[in-house]
């Protein structure tokens, strides 16, 4: 029997949700597993079959609006007319590789770079947050000597060969490479101890131990600062600052994967990590940066990127091209002239309090936590026990779906909601989420 993938499967249409389909959204899935390969996955037991997006805001093909709560890769809002016409615009121009010079690519850097602590200094571009990540690990190891990286238990942070072999949510069935090392993640909810922080830095430092002794030299510490994957572990703030000093202290160096909880997402910070005052060697971003346009980065100090870049001559065809520029340069620009991380900070404040009050209303949530506009919202069996719902979970999904809301799961049980969605989502917004969650938790009973 196949073995079910963690993030792929379990909020997913398989066949035997077929028969309950209506005749057109089953002729599409139908043609979908004659065209498309084996591994593509499509969310809901109904799917849903979107045809125009405005800000947090979908329309199905019947018509139907949905509240986004899950889609970060839009980060600014579904068509926003800020990227549309930086698209629109540079495409009739031109589009090319960074073979020419052009200074799209150097205008966005040095916007990008006055963004990040000062010792980051240095940028490259890919289309991909997998590639953003392979390249990272490549730098880990040419700094270091070393090819050991420590992940989360549960980190997704790619799909290409290297960054597969050190994103453990991809299941079992994708074998993580002999080199990679799974830390316990830092959950406040779950683990009982008085320093949170000085708990994950001895959970690193027993990895590192078990690097060396099977004869494996450390490289670095890979992740995302807000643990997603994991479940959405936020806090407390600053956690991260003993897990650095311990990857440092044994000759690596810390990777910040700043896919999902950068460029303004989590309020306090323009970057996740700086929510927790550390400063990484090499930080990556991806697809979110240019509102889905394919673009990703790593930003860098010079000196560790030079133990690659100085060897190595690296060219990604259209990694950093000018349209892809022109994508993020009009992201930026968006989250400085809307507000958008001080609107995360605000409106994601206010959304974590109303989630919070329907604890009173249902004991099957367990814990609501988060950082601005991205909150993990967990379902337990019950509260004394913190037995996680992985079964209400996933029927909860689809019962928000019926009420036009789209999100979906994460972490290591499958019962943690994420609610992640575009920094469009407004305070008005609010009522239809809560109240949304409110009614389908009733309609099932919890």
């Amino acid at each position: 029997m196949a073995t079910r993938s963690t993030i792929m499967d379990t909020n997913s249409f398989r066949a035997e949700h077929a028969d309950g389909l209506d005749a057109a959204t089953r002729q599409l899935t139908d043609k979908r597993s004659k065209v498309l390969g084996e591994s593509y996955r499509l969310f809901y037991r109904k799917p849903v079959h979107l045809v125009r997006g405005e800000g947090q805001y979908l329309w199905d093909a019947a018509g139907h609006k949905y509240l986004d709560v899950y889609n970060n890769v839009a980060s600014i809002g579904h068509c926003h007319p800020a990227v549309i016409e930086a698209v629109n615009q540079q495409m009739k121009m031109l589009n090319t590789h960074t073979r020419y010079l052009h200074e799209r690519i150097l205008d966005y850097t040095e916007e990008l770079l006055a963004t990040t602590p000062d010792a980051i200094d240095r940028a490259m571009y890919m289309c991909t947050g997998s590639e953003a990540n392979d390249l990272a690990i490549r730098v880990a190891r040419a700094y270091s000597g070393g090819t050991g990286i420590i992940v989360s238990q549960e980190a997704y942070h790619g799909t290409s060969d290297l960054t597969s072999g050190v994103s453990p949510a991809l299941g079992s069935g994708q074998p993580l490479a002999a080199t990679t090392r799974l830390v316990s993640p830092p959950d406040a909810y779950r683990v009982n101890a008085p320093d949170l922080g000085e708990w994950f830095a001895n959970e690193i430092q027993k990895q590192i131990d078990d690097m060396k002794a099977h004869g494996i030299k450390f490289a670095g510490f890979l992740a995302d600062s807000i643990f997603s994957s994991d479940g959405v572990l936020p806090n407390p703030r600053g956690f991260l600052q003993k897990a650095v000093d311990v990857v440092h202290a044994n000759g690596g160096i810390f990777i910040a994967d700043e896919v999902q909880p950068g460029f303004g997402r989590t309020g306090d910070a323009f970057w996740g990590f700086a929510r927790h005052g550390v400063v990484p060697d090499v930080i990556t971003t991806g697809k979110p940066m240019g509102n889905g346009i394919p673009v990703s980065g790593l930003l860098a100090k010079s000196d560790v990127l030079a133990a690659f870049s100085d060897d190595i001559p690296y060219f990604n065809t259209f990694g950093g091209n000018p349209v892809a520029m022109a994508a993020a340069q009009a992201v930026l620009t968006v989250i400085k002239e809307e507000g958008l991380q001080e609107h995360s900070r605000v409106v994601g404040a206010k959304l974590l309090t109303e989630l919070q009050k329907l604890m009173d209303r249902h004991d099957s949530i367990g814990d609501v936590r988060g950082a601005g506009l991205f909150i993990g919202f967990e379902l337990v069996q019950d509260r004394a026990s913190k037995t996680p719902d992985k079964a209400l979970a996933l029927d909860l999904t689809e019962k928000l779906r019926d009420h036009r809301v789209l999100t979906s799961v994460a972490g290591p049980y499958g019962n943690v909601l994420k609610l992640r969605p575009p920094l469009a989502f407004q305070e008005a917004d609010i009522d239809w989420l809560v109240g949304a969650l409110d009614k389908s938790l009733t309609e099932l009973g919890r």
